[in-house]
């Protein structure tokens, strides 16, 4: 079980502190909670069926956006923006000690929605949170500060650790990329266009230039290359199930001969190719390289 009380600044003091006020982050405000410790909540809780935060545009807020702002002696500082923010790292959860308090930004932190806390992301954002040792993603509303123990990423809620499988573990390896919304709808996931299930806007998709790239910039996931197609072919079979991904071999002639290359693809932008690169390795395939399809 992890002790929050040690890694996140209680939400009353972070609050005074990001209002301006002269709370001092090394007072201990700690009695404010029933519990000194933090825990899951007792009982059973299916999260399966919890549907993700659904984004939408927000209009900035000054409710815990203040930069810099100082916790426990460390500065950090707020984006300007969210846009094209994505960051891998370690995530962790927090549960019942903080559940019916305020969060950073005022609001209730609820430990059953699908929210998060982040030390510089603008408040309220969302987010994309992957799990990279069993590829499972949600998407958070991000509306609190933290946390501020070690060198970990994103705080999210019991929920949400619990949908992508770790609040058993206390910690994950995760990606962060942020999700954006214009005044106008059009949404975007650390840059891209983005639609709300995940997939591509319509607006994009209907576009198929801006979509499909051009020969020999598409990107491909590689993962071996064999002089005989057989076992070229037999990896392919492995490869079913493990991504949604189209898997290809590739017959090329080169100087040392004639070779079948494994390559899962096309995507669009290196951080899907990243991606899938990683969730790839978590299960066992470990030696594979990001190429265009030029190479």
């Amino acid at each position: 079980m992890i002790r929050l009380s040690e890694k996140r600044l209680p939400a009353l003091a972070l609050v005074a502190l990001l209002a301006g006020c002269a709370s001092s982050p090394e007072v201990d405000h700690s009695s404010r909670y029933t519990l000194k410790q933090d825990r899951a909540p007792s009982g059973s809780f299916d999260a399966t069926g919890l549907a993700d935060a659904v984004p939408r545009y927000e209009a900035p807020r000054t409710a815990g956006n203040k930069s810099p702002y100082t916790v426990w002696g460390k500065r950090y500082h707020v984006l300007d923006s969210n846009e094209g923010y994505v960051q891998r790292g370690t995530a962790s959860w927090y549960g019942e000690k903080f559940h019916g308090h305020k969060t950073s930004n005022g609001e209730i932190f609820d430990m059953y929605a699908m929210s998060a806390a982040h030390k510089s992301l603008q408040i309220p954002g969302y987010a994309r949170v992957t799990n990279l040792d069993n590829g499972r993603s949600v998407i958070v509303r991000v509306n609190d500060r933290g946390p501020f123990h070690g060198d970990r990423l994103i705080d999210l809620s019991y929920a949400a650790a619990k949908k992508l499988g770790y609040q058993s573990h206390g910690t994950a390896r995760v990606e962060v990329a942020a999700i954006t919304i214009r005044p106008d709808g059009r949404m975007f996931l650390a840059g891209a266009p983005f639609g709300p299930a995940g997939t591509a806007s319509p607006e994009v998709s209907s576009k198929p230039a801006a979509t499909v790239p051009a020969p020999g910039d598409a990107l491909f996931v590689q993962l071996g290359a064999f002089s005989q197609r057989d076992p070229a072919e037999a990896m392919r079979e492995r490869l079913k199930g493990v991504l949604e991904n189209p898997v290809r071999v590739r017959e090329i002639t080169t100087d040392n001969g004639r070779f079948h290359r494994v390559q899962v693809g096309p995507f669009n932008n290196e951080v899907d190719a990243r991606y899938a690169q990683d969730l790839l390795e978590s299960r066992g395939f470990r030696q594979s390289i990001v190429l265009t399809d030029s190479h």
